[in-house]
């Protein structure tokens, strides 16, 4: 049985590790709220992006783009974009879980297929797991810029253009709420547009034509859908981090609790010891 001493040192120990987790709770929490707000605000101009896109390559059968191209899948390229940083409970696990998938189904169709890893703990794992197939890694360990995401899309756009990948798919975690982060897996290249003539008329015109407004639009569609998965991601993640340390600062009071009790059970017991001896003496004299 533990002796005073220690019990007492654990305790404090625990009680340290607990100002940590709170103080991480407290600053996960603030950037939260910061991620959520990008993203909510970038998730309805991606959205949009997507119809003009689909409804201006479908308003005309001339309306053509390499990024639009749809051919047999032969190589494709998986993205899977998670965090630079752990301690956010399976939310890096489950955006590799969902990219090990994603890779695995295109395999058993006969594809050959390269991982593109956005995030420290992607980069790491892959490089373990599949050192052969792994392509081009990206970190972030700051706030996540547009910029980032035009590095990365047009990296993958020219692969596509250039005929090394068939398809490009993205894997990442869509941030629903503070308590659920949901794995998503997205075609990202190529763009299937909507068959000429089957959606419903644009309520516009388009100037000078739909082939050059394609050739501005597509790529800057690709962009904005990474840059979304990429807003997602830290969303999740943040909301993750608070969540886990949350719990951990829980868990740290239940221990710290069973701690104690077991350090005043022990205190009472040599406590009594102590008397039981003395009275033993006394009685001996």
């Amino acid at each position: 049985m533990p002796n005073l001493k220690d019990i007492r040192r654990r305790i404090g120990s625990v009680q340290k590790t607990q100002q940590i987790t709170r103080a991480m709770r407290m600053v996960a929490g603030a950037k939260l709220r910061r991620a959520q707000d990008a993203i909510e605000r970038a998730r309805p101009y991606a959205d949009r992006m997507q119809a003009t896109l689909s409804q201006v390559a479908a308003s005309s059968r001339e309306a053509e783009h390499p990024l639009l191209e749809v051919r047999p899948v032969k190589r494709v390229e998986v993205v899977v974009a998670t965090s630079d940083r752990g301690l956010c409970g399976a939310f890096n696990a489950n955006a590799i879980k969902a990219g090990e998938a994603a890779l695995a189904s295109r395999e058993q169709a006969g594809a050959k297929v390269t991982v593109t890893c956005s995030g420290r703990k992607a980069s790491e794992l892959f490089r373990r797991r599949r050192p052969g197939q792994l392509g081009a890694q990206y970190l972030h360990p700051t706030w996540i810029t547009y910029g980032d995401a035009v590095e990365i899309a047009d990296r993958l756009a020219g692969r596509y253009r250039s005929g090394e990948v068939d398809e490009v798919v993205l894997v990442y975690s869509e941030f629903v709420s503070a308590m659920t982060q949901r794995p998503v897996e997205q075609r990202l290249l190529p763009f299937a547009p909507a068959e000429p003539g089957s959606a419903a008329p644009i309520p516009y015109e388009i100037e000078p034509d739909a082939v050059r407004l394609l050739a501005v639009l597509a790529p800057k569609a690709v962009e904005v859908q990474v840059y979304r998965a990429l807003l997602e991601t830290q969303a999740g993640e943040h909301a993750a981090r608070m969540t886990a340390m949350e719990s951990a600062t829980r868990n740290t009071q239940d221990l710290i609790e069973s701690l104690t009790l077991q350090f005043n059970r022990a205190r009472q017991a040599a406590i009594t010891r102590e008397l039981v001896e003395i009275v033993s003496g006394a009685e001996a004299l």
